[in-house]
């Protein structure tokens, strides 16, 4: 979706969607967000009735049971002037997947057109949205990779933002790891379905993490970071992934 199209999302309060996996296994990262959201001058909001966006049925093929959990997210955030989520893959289900799992009901087709229109991913609306890289976050010196998550990178095209952020960080140095863009093998559903290719994916992934000479590893979704760390830890590997956010918020308290 082009961001022309889109409405600017600036000096307007902010609904955030933690996810499940935030709220159930890292909600430092949910915490993390709202300080840096805070520190910005901008206003959060927490729908409590938020559960899941749907993206685990819907890619598995239950599209009714993908519905009534849309139905609900619509319904949480139906006051919401602007949606932000710390996970490309769910920022890009209700962007990219809500129109077409809808388009056979007028009502919520209408709603999910809506939803599609004002969420954004967390680095994209800090960049994207807010024109905003240098939030005043300091770090010791630090060389820090990304792993770009699949659907953030190749749907939500989250190729430069958490980049630009951590360049602007005083004290945090951009180094590029190999094979940044290969999919860490988790892809939801697939590492269950299929777990020996979703092991080999993981395998040449903490190879590149360990070669890696980056002291810190980042990636913007939580899926992906659980996946990689279960791997390093499985290896003994001293290195470990963390979400975008944390660093953020670290450097932000520093930079205090």
């Amino acid at each position: 979706m082009s961001d022309s199209l889109r409405p600017s999302p600036r000096y307007k309060p902010v609904s955030l969607f933690v996810t499940c996996i935030v709220d159930m296994v890292f909600p430092h990262t949910g915490v993390s967000v709202l300080e840096i959201l805070e520190h910005l001058g901008v206003e959060v909001r927490f729908p409590m009735a938020q559960t899941c966006c749907g993206q685990p049925a819907f890619n598995s093929g239950a599209w009714d049971d993908a519905r009534a959990v849309g139905k609900q997210f619509l319904t949480a955030f139906a006051d919401a002037e602007v949606i932000v989520t710390p996970s490309g893959s769910c920022a890009s289900m209700v962007q990219h997947y809500y129109p077409d799992l809808f388009k056979d009901d007028p009502e919520w087709a209408e709603r999910a057109a809506w939803a599609a229109n004002i969420t954004w991913e967390f680095t994209e609306y800090l960049v994207d949205g807010l024109g905003i890289t240098d939030i005043g976050a300091k770090l010791p010196p630090t060389k820090v990779a990304f792993h770009d998550a699949c659907h953030g990178l190749r749907l939500m095209k989250l190729d430069h933002q958490a980049r630009d952020l951590v360049n602007h960080i005083d004290g945090a140095e951009v180094t590029e790891m190999k094979g940044c863009d290969q999919c860490c093998g988790f892809g939801g559903l697939f590492s269950v379905k299929m777990p020996e290719i979703s092991n080999a994916m993981l395998k040449d992934k903490v190879q590149n993490i360990n070669a890696s000479e980056a002291d810190v590893i980042l990636t913007g979704d939580s899926s992906c970071l659980m996946q990689m760390n279960g791997g390093l830890s499985r290896h003994e590997s001293n290195k470990r992934v963390q979400h975008i956010a944390d660093l953020l918020a670290r450097g932000l308290k520093n930079g205090q």
